[in-house]
């Protein structure tokens, strides 16, 4: 298990040097292919994807009915539809990149110190960085040649990219509760460095 969670913080770090840290703007943009690949192409929605996963799974608890691992991943998809829908009619939203690299750093923190927090906060939390993330994603739809494919491709992508982090994170709690921290730890450094560079 070890042996994943070091592939997976090199990856990390791999992502994070590379030049493409964000995915938006000024790539060509068509249909469905073009939406699968976007969220994988850039370290902020990748790893806000994948965070909103583990957060889900380490939520998970009796205490809050087992309802966080299927809610917050829910309420981030269904989000990322409206902030997309809303990104096509007004393109003056301000400081979106520094909002999503904000939205890296506070999930990451949020893993890294196993804050549980009750089921409304935790979906408001969810919901903002959701539409925040659509948005950016949105703004590139105008430019699509199938635009509708393209956002069914986004939002296969994010699903599979939350459930990879629910995966991971149900995974790590059964061997040791502090891998879920320590990846916790290395997204919210990574956020650190999406937001100096935004």
């Amino acid at each position: 298990m070890r042996n994943v969670i070091t592939k997976l913080l090199t990856a990390i770090i791999l992502f994070g040097t590379s030049s493409a840290a964000f995915v938006h703007p000024g790539h060509d943009v068509s249909g469905l292919a073009a939406g699968l690949m976007h969220p994988f192409s850039g370290l902020d929605h990748l790893l806000a994807m994948v965070a909103v996963g583990l957060w889900a799974a380490q939520g998970n608890t009796r205490k809050h009915g087992g309802r966080k691992i299927w809610l917050l991943p829910a309420t981030f998809m269904t989000m990322l539809a409206v902030g997309a829908a809303a990104a096509m009619h007004w393109q003056s939203l301000p400081l979106v990149e520094a909002g999503i690299a904000t939205s890296v750093l506070a999930l990451g923190l949020l893993i890294a110190l196993s804050m549980q927090l009750p089921a409304m906060p935790s979906v408001a939390i969810t919901a903002l960085f959701g539409l925040l993330h659509g948005y950016a994603h949105g703004l590139e739809l105008p430019e699509s040649a199938a635009p509708a494919a393209y956002a069914l491709g986004f939002l296969a992508a994010t699903a599979t990219l939350h459930l990879s982090g629910i995966a991971a994170g149900l995974a790590m709690r059964k061997h040791d509760a502090i891998l879920p921290r320590i990846l916790g730890s290395a997204i919210a450094i990574s956020g650190v460095y999406l937001l100096a560079s935004a």
